[in-house]
């Protein structure tokens, strides 16, 4: 049995009834380390990483499911993460991002939109000796490689 698979399973089955929260992420680490991540579009509470914990850690032992020792970690993805999903992209549309792109170039802006195919940026692009403009750019996501939030501080 696939045990990415059956967590994966488990977490859509105890989160069904909760349209804000969504999986992210069912990492089985070769250390024995189970790394569960979950968000929501309004964040998500250390109450709700519980239940889903519970759940799991319940039907993993029911069913025998990982014959060695285990950790289970269930949590939100950290601000270091990068983005990985659409429902992520859309869920920080406002924020300051920082891209790498499959030219290697890296790229900071303000999220504007997301969809399926690309996302919408604003940055500022700055040539020598002339005014910073601001443009939006239209960047599709097979050519994102990391896309991190950046947290500003002021």
């Amino acid at each position: 049995m696939n045990i990415e698979k059956r967590v994966t399973e488990l977490v859509e089955e105890k989160i069904a009834d909760k349209p804000d929260l969504f999986l992210v992420e069912v990492k089985f680490h070769s250390n024995g380390k189970l790394v569960i991540l979950v968000d929501g579009d309004n964040g998500i509470g250390i109450d709700e990483c519980v239940k889903i914990s519970r759940h799991v850690g319940f039907h993993l032992e029911e069913e025998n499911v990982i014959d060695t020792a285990y950790n289970l970690e269930v949590s939100s993805p950290g601000l270091d993460t990068p983005l990985t999903l659409l429902r992520q992209y859309q869920k920080n549309i406002g924020r300051q991002l920082a891209l790498k792109t499959a030219a290697g170039t890296k790229r900071e802006g303000k999220l504007l939109a997301a969809d399926e195919n690309a996302i919408t940026i604003e940055e500022k692009i700055k040539e020598k000796g002339k005014k910073a403009e601001v443009i939006e750019s239209v960047i599709p996501v097979e050519q994102i490689t990391e896309t991190k939030v950046l947290i500003s501080f002021k």
